[in-house]
């Protein structure tokens, strides 16, 4: 590779990082995807060096798009990883133009992969609950999660929603909790008087503030879930967490932590909840996502009828 490719290279990677700070400052963008708007760049910067492609930025088009595609489809990348490196490219020259880096977006000439429509996988109350015995409550890092698991299941939140939470969001006489969802978007849904009951039994365990073999004593302050140092538990830790639970439930595999979220708002429809109060419980900005959970329910049903009807 000749020295004005790795110098384009670098000035890709410049672009790349001026950004995703245009993400986080400017558009208040969530660590989640700013985070997968990084992984996507740098598969593009990757294409570059290892492809040894020389090409100025603004002199990138739709053959050195279609090139990039066809490397990541060496790779065997699925469809729907393909439209979101796409999604995120479009987003990126759209950022440029508007910086008078480049004068066109390659990307608009270029069309998205037709994805399989697929319903999200949901689970059982019964496999719900098999899931919750996994923590030992008797200790204290087991009855985090446990607490953990019956507010995710309370109100559906999501897991960077979880993380982020704080003492003064929950108001607890009233069983609400506010929550900062994509985009820092704020708001306030009710949670179960079981939910309300495990938080405050967690924030008033008495070895929050010792120091112990296992853990450390609270730290954080402000934070309701805390990791065995005494500071507030990330977002990946949690998804960890969950992932050991899943695995010896015998559910890994099967379903993920975002699984739950799907699985709890399949619950609330078959209960009676209406579409638009799932909507705002779960903070979907567009009733269309919601709408999808009428089909997994419908799919749910039919499987239970197949299965207990005595004629069927």
């Amino acid at each position: 590779m000749n020295d004005s490719s790795f110098l384009e290279n670098t000035i890709i990677k410049d672009l790349s990082t001026r950004f995703l700070e245009y993400l986080r400052v400017i558009k208040n963008s969530s660590e989640h995807t700013i985070r997968n708007y990084g992984i996507d760049l740098r598969s593009f910067e990757a294409y570059f060096v290892v492809e040894k492609v020389d090409v100025k930025i603004e002199a990138i088009d739709r053959k050195t798009i279609r090139g990039y595609l066809a490397w990541l489809h060496s790779q065997g990348l699925n469809k729907k990883t393909l439209a979101r490196r796409l999604s995120s490219l479009r987003s990126f020259f759209r950022y440029l133009q508007n910086q008078k880096i480049v004068s066109a977006n390659p990307i608009e000439e270029i069309d998205n992969p037709k994805l399989d429509k697929q319903l999200p996988v949901s689970i059982s109350y019964e496999q719900i609950q098999q899931f919750f015995n996994q923590p030992d409550i008797e200790t204290y890092l087991g009855y985090r999660d446990r607490t953990m698991m019956e507010l995710f299941y309370s109100s559906g939140l999501r897991l960077s929603e979880l993380a982020g939470l704080n003492r003064l969001d929950c108001d607890f006489p009233n069983l609400t909790v506010k929550l900062r969802g994509k985009g820092k978007k704020e708001r306030i849904v009710p949670i179960t008087k079981n939910a309300a009951a495990w938080m405050q039994s967690y924030l008033n365990h008495a070895e929050r503030h010792m120091k112990t073999e296992i853990h450390a004593p609270q730290i954080d302050e402000e934070a309701i879930f805390l990791n065995k140092h005494g500071y507030r538990l990330t977002t990946r830790s949690i998804d960890r967490l969950f992932d050991q639970h899943l695995s010896r439930s015998g559910l890994a595999g099967k379903i993920t932590p975002h699984t739950l979220r799907h699985s709890i708002a399949t619950h609330w429809l078959e209960n009676g909840m209406d579409l638009k109060t799932i909507q705002l419980l779960l903070g979907h900005s567009s009733p269309t996502t919601t709408t999808i959970y009428t089909q997994v329910s419908t799919k749910l049903k039919k499987k239970v009828y197949d299965k207990t009807h005595p004629r069927a």
